[in-house]
């Protein structure tokens, strides 16, 4: 049975005398201007129509004011019983709430402290808010509060609200660069019968209607790539993609990512590519290319500089994958250098890319603040990557690396049909002799590229990591609307 507050007890009457003069939950209504555009206009503009959730209210004997705001911006109301009749501003005293909605219509003008106001001439009830907003929801310490009830975190603090709106200012930047180049944006299944596109450890789930077992994607590439098989030569996805890793400040098992592929290109063209495209969405959001994370200011501006993966861990744990060039050898050295590796499989079973992967993860990722474009990576770390012309032991491959935060994923896409039925070949050994982020074979996929591929380069993004950054937030749950949290008691009754 569940349990309700005095002042929600009160709310829940309110909604019964509501009744009796309108309905509490009306159909709609009809607004001429969003709530951010009146600041805009003149005085004196009459029948002005908003609507919005009310956040403050000062009744007052003849005369009251009320603010109300949504995502984007806040107008003040004045409702006065000379504007709206005795019975009407009675209503309003005797039933409306902070958290419920209004509609109102009237003229706008400027109080003598300076707010643009609209004076009300009449309004109309929109909805009851239940339960009573916090007083000071942006001062609680726990955290997980504002997780689990973003609407209300929204609803009450600015900071989270800038923080979204730069978030939906981004993904809408990044869709205008990429289609004024000539992308197409398309979309690819979530749902698979093989976890490729990326080494990671892949969700299952079980496909009732074809009695198959099914999982989640982990990345769009291998269908983003048939697209440009089937015609397209400039394409991208926008969507939600699926990890069961761990979790951390930087890391979540869903998140939204952008992948995007280009024929005829290479990864050094893509590099340029990133580098202008996150240059120009970040000046167009911010108008700077200085971003302050924690204690640190992060210089995006200028040409960004490329280290290989044998250069950072030689600069920052003295090991030489080209000496250390088996999984053994690499073992023993990192074990005699006492560096202690965390992996959700062990260590002694993985490959060699993974285990120089996650070498890398531990010893000199945190520490390259960048921008960097981290290049030359290991091939058996790369299984969908081109090799090298000049050494086949590298792949051509970049990551782009800001503030210890691996931001891009890019490369030259191997199009040679036979050498990736190979590599799939060999990560599915490595797959059964237990490295669950290796790779299944996927012979659909080389079938479609047994049809020709043209040279392609592409790139993924992690959406919800770079918002982090230039929001400078500490948590990526602050950057993702809706995170995933473990229900609690109090949710399960």
């Amino acid at each position: 049975m569940r349990e309700f507050s005095e002042q929600e007890l009160v709310r829940r009457k309110k909604v019964e005398k509501i009744r009796e003069v309108c309905n509490p939950y009306p159909e709609r209504f009809e607004i001429s201007h969003d709530i951010k555009d009146v600041a805009k206009l003149e005085d004196g503009i009459s029948s002005v129509c908003v609507a919005g959730r009310i956040v403050f209210m000062r009744k007052m004997g003849k005369m009251s004011f009320v603010t109300i705001r949504d995502i984007e911006g806040k107008i003040q109301l004045s409702i006065k019983i000379d504007m709206v009749g005795e019975e009407k501003y009675k209503f309003f005293k005797d039933n409306f709430d902070i958290g419920d909605f209004i509609g109102a219509r009237g003229e706008v003008f400027t109080t003598h402290t300076g707010e643009k106001t609209i004076r009300v001439d009449s309004f109309e009830f929109l909805g009851k808010a239940l339960k009573p907003l916090p007083e000071k929801f942006h001062g609680l310490t726990d955290q997980e509060a504002c997780y689990r009830q973003r609407y209300v975190d929204l609803i009450m603090n600015q900071e989270t609200r800038d923080r979204f709106l730069i978030r939906i200012k981004f993904i809408k930047e990044l869709r205008n660069y990429l289609d004024s180049l000539g992308y197409m944006e398309i979309e690819t299944p979530i749902l698979n019968n093989k976890a490729s596109g990326a080494t990671a450890k892949p969700f299952k789930a079980h496909h009732n209607a074809l009695d198959m077992d099914v999982y989640l994607r982990i990345a769009p590439e291998t269908y983003m790539k048939r697209a440009v098989v089937a015609g397209i030569p400039k394409v991208y996805e926008i969507g939600r993609c699926f990890r069961n890793e761990g979790i951390d400040q930087t890391h979540l098992q869903d998140f939204t990512m952008i992948e995007a592929y280009q024929a005829y290109y290479n990864y050094q063209d893509n590099m340029k590519l990133i580098q202008d495209m996150l240059q120009t969405i970040i000046k167009n959001i911010f108008g700077t290319l200085t971003i302050s994370f924690g204690d640190k200011e992060i210089d995006l501006s200028g040409e960004w500089k490329s280290q290989s993966f044998r250069e950072v861990l030689i600069q920052y744990a003295n090991i030489d994958i080209i000496k250390y060039d088996t999984k053994e050898k690499l073992l023993e050295k990192i074990q005699l250098d006492h560096i202690e590796l965390e992996s959700e499989t062990p260590i002694e079973d993985l490959g060699f890319g993974n285990l120089v992967d996650v070498l890398y993860k531990k010893v000199a990722r945190p520490f390259m603040i960048g921008p960097v474009y981290l290049t030359e990576h290991p091939i058996d770390l790369s299984p969908l990557a081109r090799t090298n012309d000049n050494n086949q032991l590298i792949t051509d491959r970049f990551q782009l690396v800001i503030n210890g935060a691996e931001i891009v994923n890019g490369y030259s896409e191997l199009v040679n049909p036979m050498e990736q039925e190979k590599r799939l070949l060999e990560q599915s050994k490595l797959k059964e002799a237990g490295d669950v982020e290796a790779m299944e074979m996927d012979y659909d996929y080389i079938t479609a590229m047994e049809y020709g591929m043209p040279p392609i380069s592409g790139w993924g993004m992690g959406i919800d990591r770079m918002v982090q950054l230039v929001t400078n937030s500490e948590n990526i749950k602050d950057v993702v609307m809706f995170p995933l949290m473990r229900s609690t008691e109090k949710e399960n009754r």
